[in-house]
Protein backbone atom coordinates (compact mmCIF):
# COMPACT_ATOMS: atom_id res chain seq x y z
CA UNK A 1 0.00 0.00 0.00
CA UNK A 2 1.19 3.34 -0.66
CA UNK A 3 1.72 6.28 1.14
CA UNK A 4 -0.98 8.26 -0.83
CA UNK A 5 -3.67 5.47 -0.32
CA UNK A 6 -2.84 5.37 3.01
CA UNK A 7 -3.01 8.90 3.56
CA UNK A 8 -6.22 8.60 2.08
CA UNK A 9 -7.78 6.11 4.23
CA UNK A 10 -6.60 8.12 7.43
CA UNK A 11 -8.53 10.93 6.01
CA UNK A 12 -11.31 9.43 5.31
CA UNK A 13 -11.44 6.94 8.62
CA UNK A 14 -11.65 10.12 10.03
CA UNK A 15 -14.15 12.03 8.18
CA UNK A 16 -17.01 9.89 7.32
CA UNK A 17 -17.38 7.74 10.24
CA UNK A 18 -19.80 10.54 12.25
CA UNK A 19 -21.33 11.62 8.87
CA UNK A 20 -22.68 8.18 8.39
CA UNK A 21 -23.74 7.92 11.84
CA UNK A 22 -25.90 10.97 11.12
CA UNK A 23 -27.11 9.58 8.04
CA UNK A 24 -27.90 5.91 9.27
CA UNK A 25 -30.66 7.75 11.76
CA UNK A 26 -32.34 9.05 8.14
CA UNK A 27 -34.26 7.44 5.36
CA UNK A 28 -31.76 8.20 3.04
CA UNK A 29 -30.08 5.10 1.36
CA UNK A 30 -26.61 4.24 0.03
CA UNK A 31 -28.35 4.78 -4.19
CA UNK A 32 -29.85 7.90 -3.08
CA UNK A 33 -26.51 9.35 -1.53
CA UNK A 34 -25.10 8.38 -4.85
CA UNK A 35 -27.69 10.13 -7.00
CA UNK A 36 -27.16 13.37 -4.79
CA UNK A 37 -23.80 13.15 -5.45
CA UNK A 38 -23.80 12.75 -8.96
CA UNK A 39 -26.51 15.36 -9.33
CA UNK A 40 -23.98 18.22 -7.29
CA UNK A 41 -21.55 17.27 -9.77
CA UNK A 42 -24.25 18.20 -12.68
CA UNK A 43 -24.79 21.58 -10.96
CA UNK A 44 -20.89 21.95 -10.91
CA UNK A 45 -20.74 21.73 -14.22
CA UNK A 46 -23.42 24.00 -15.09
CA UNK A 47 -21.70 26.51 -12.98
CA UNK A 48 -18.69 26.11 -15.23
CA UNK A 49 -19.96 26.52 -17.88
CA UNK A 50 -21.77 30.13 -16.87
CA UNK A 51 -18.45 31.01 -15.40
CA UNK A 52 -18.87 30.51 -11.35
CA UNK A 53 -15.39 28.89 -11.37
CA UNK A 54 -14.88 29.13 -7.57
CA UNK A 55 -18.38 28.13 -6.70
CA UNK A 56 -17.85 24.90 -9.02
CA UNK A 57 -15.23 24.39 -6.90
CA UNK A 58 -17.11 24.22 -3.54
CA UNK A 59 -19.90 21.78 -5.31
CA UNK A 60 -17.11 20.01 -6.48
CA UNK A 61 -15.45 18.93 -2.77
CA UNK A 62 -19.35 18.15 -1.42
CA UNK A 63 -20.12 16.29 -4.52
CA UNK A 64 -16.61 14.70 -3.61
CA UNK A 65 -18.11 14.22 0.44
CA UNK A 66 -20.89 12.35 -1.11
CA UNK A 67 -18.65 9.96 -3.17
CA UNK A 68 -16.93 9.01 -0.30
CA UNK A 69 -20.41 8.52 1.97
CA UNK A 70 -22.60 6.28 -0.45
CA UNK A 71 -20.03 3.13 0.38
CA UNK A 72 -19.40 3.91 3.66
CA UNK A 73 -23.30 4.20 4.53
CA UNK A 74 -23.93 0.78 2.70
CA UNK A 75 -21.41 -1.17 4.57
CA UNK A 76 -22.12 0.72 8.19
CA UNK A 77 -26.66 -0.14 7.65
CA UNK A 78 -25.96 -3.93 5.94
CA UNK A 79 -27.26 -2.92 2.54
CA UNK A 80 -24.32 -3.31 0.01
CA UNK A 81 -25.75 -4.53 -3.40
CA UNK A 82 -24.83 -5.37 -6.51
CA UNK A 83 -26.36 -2.80 -8.09
CA UNK A 84 -24.88 -0.31 -5.89
CA UNK A 85 -21.65 -0.57 -6.76
CA UNK A 86 -22.78 -1.04 -10.20
CA UNK A 87 -25.06 2.66 -9.89
CA UNK A 88 -22.02 4.41 -8.13
CA UNK A 89 -19.16 3.09 -11.21
CA UNK A 90 -21.18 4.30 -13.73
CA UNK A 91 -22.02 7.71 -12.08
CA UNK A 92 -19.00 8.44 -11.16
CA UNK A 93 -17.47 8.25 -14.50
CA UNK A 94 -20.60 10.57 -15.64
CA UNK A 95 -19.98 12.84 -13.00
CA UNK A 96 -16.43 13.18 -14.06
CA UNK A 97 -17.57 13.48 -18.13
CA UNK A 98 -19.91 16.08 -17.25
CA UNK A 99 -17.59 18.28 -15.31
CA UNK A 100 -14.35 17.97 -17.59
CA UNK A 101 -17.10 18.47 -20.47
CA UNK A 102 -18.21 21.47 -19.20
CA UNK A 103 -15.07 22.77 -19.28
CA UNK A 104 -13.43 21.40 -22.67
CA UNK A 105 -16.88 23.72 -23.69
CA UNK A 106 -15.66 26.64 -21.83
CA UNK A 107 -12.61 26.37 -23.49
CA UNK A 108 -13.49 25.91 -26.60
CA UNK A 109 -15.90 28.99 -26.29
CA UNK A 110 -13.46 31.17 -25.56
CA UNK A 111 -11.05 29.97 -28.16
CA UNK A 112 -8.20 28.23 -26.52
CA UNK A 113 -7.72 25.53 -27.96
CA UNK A 114 -5.42 23.83 -26.16
CA UNK A 115 -6.75 23.82 -23.28
CA UNK A 116 -10.17 22.36 -24.74
CA UNK A 117 -7.56 19.36 -25.92
CA UNK A 118 -6.49 19.28 -22.51
CA UNK A 119 -9.73 18.72 -21.31
CA UNK A 120 -10.48 15.70 -23.46
CA UNK A 121 -7.02 14.13 -22.94
CA UNK A 122 -7.56 13.98 -19.41
CA UNK A 123 -11.39 12.53 -19.79
CA UNK A 124 -9.73 10.30 -21.74
CA UNK A 125 -7.23 9.24 -19.25
CA UNK A 126 -9.36 9.32 -16.08
CA UNK A 127 -11.52 6.99 -17.43
CA UNK A 128 -8.81 4.91 -18.81
CA UNK A 129 -7.77 4.26 -15.10
CA UNK A 130 -11.09 3.20 -14.14
CA UNK A 131 -11.41 0.84 -17.16
CA UNK A 132 -8.32 -1.14 -16.25
CA UNK A 133 -9.35 -1.84 -13.00
CA UNK A 134 -12.67 -3.27 -13.87
CA UNK A 135 -11.12 -5.08 -16.36
CA UNK A 136 -7.97 -6.47 -14.42
CA UNK A 137 -10.53 -7.58 -11.46
CA UNK A 138 -12.60 -9.01 -13.90
CA UNK A 139 -9.74 -11.61 -14.02
CA UNK A 140 -9.01 -11.93 -10.31
CA UNK A 141 -6.37 -9.18 -10.02
CA UNK A 142 -6.47 -6.71 -7.84
CA UNK A 143 -7.34 -3.05 -9.57
CA UNK A 144 -6.39 -0.77 -6.89
CA UNK A 145 -3.56 -0.25 -7.27
CA UNK A 146 -1.73 2.89 -8.88
CA UNK A 147 -1.11 6.34 -7.40
CA UNK A 148 -3.45 8.71 -8.18
CA UNK A 149 -7.08 7.53 -8.56
CA UNK A 150 -11.08 9.53 -8.55
CA UNK A 151 -10.52 11.20 -4.75
CA UNK A 152 -6.75 12.87 -6.01
CA UNK A 153 -8.85 13.88 -9.22
CA UNK A 154 -11.41 15.20 -7.67
CA UNK A 155 -9.04 17.05 -4.98
CA UNK A 156 -6.93 18.73 -7.65
CA UNK A 157 -9.56 19.57 -9.60
CA UNK A 158 -11.34 21.13 -6.76
CA UNK A 159 -8.52 23.20 -6.55
CA UNK A 160 -8.06 24.23 -9.68
CA UNK A 161 -11.02 25.63 -9.36
CA UNK A 162 -11.68 27.46 -6.50
CA UNK A 163 -7.72 28.99 -7.96
CA UNK A 164 -9.17 29.89 -10.63
CA UNK A 165 -8.62 33.76 -10.47
CA UNK A 166 -4.90 33.22 -10.25
CA UNK A 167 -3.68 32.71 -13.75
CA UNK A 168 -3.46 29.12 -15.25
CA UNK A 169 -4.72 27.75 -12.09
CA UNK A 170 -7.86 25.62 -13.78
CA UNK A 171 -5.19 24.36 -17.06
CA UNK A 172 -2.50 23.43 -14.40
CA UNK A 173 -4.61 21.23 -12.73
CA UNK A 174 -6.06 19.58 -15.41
CA UNK A 175 -2.30 18.84 -16.67
CA UNK A 176 -1.70 17.92 -13.07
CA UNK A 177 -4.39 15.28 -13.32
CA UNK A 178 -3.93 14.48 -16.95
CA UNK A 179 -0.07 13.33 -15.94
CA UNK A 180 -0.62 11.56 -13.01
CA UNK A 181 -3.86 9.53 -14.66
CA UNK A 182 -1.80 8.47 -17.67
CA UNK A 183 0.78 7.62 -14.98
CA UNK A 184 -1.48 5.31 -13.24
CA UNK A 185 -2.74 3.92 -16.15
CA UNK A 186 1.40 2.98 -16.56
CA UNK A 187 1.19 1.39 -13.50
CA UNK A 188 -1.86 -0.99 -13.48
CA UNK A 189 -0.86 -1.90 -16.96
CA UNK A 190 2.47 -3.20 -15.66
CA UNK A 191 0.77 -4.59 -12.44
CA UNK A 192 -1.42 -6.66 -14.85
CA UNK A 193 1.39 -7.61 -16.99
CA UNK A 194 3.18 -8.92 -13.73
CA UNK A 195 0.18 -10.49 -12.48
CA UNK A 196 -0.38 -12.55 -15.88
CA UNK A 197 2.54 -12.77 -17.71
CA UNK A 198 2.65 -16.96 -15.34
Amino acid sequence: MSKLDSARRIVSGHITPPIVSLLAKTPLTPNSITWIGFLLTVGAAALVVTGHLVTAGIVVLAAGLFDMLDGALARATGRVTRFGGILDSTLDRLSEAVLLLGMLYVFAREGQAAAALLAGVTMLGSFLVSYIRARVEVLGIDGKVGLFTRPERVIILALGLLLSHFGNALVIALAVIAFFSYYTVGQRLFHAWRQTRD
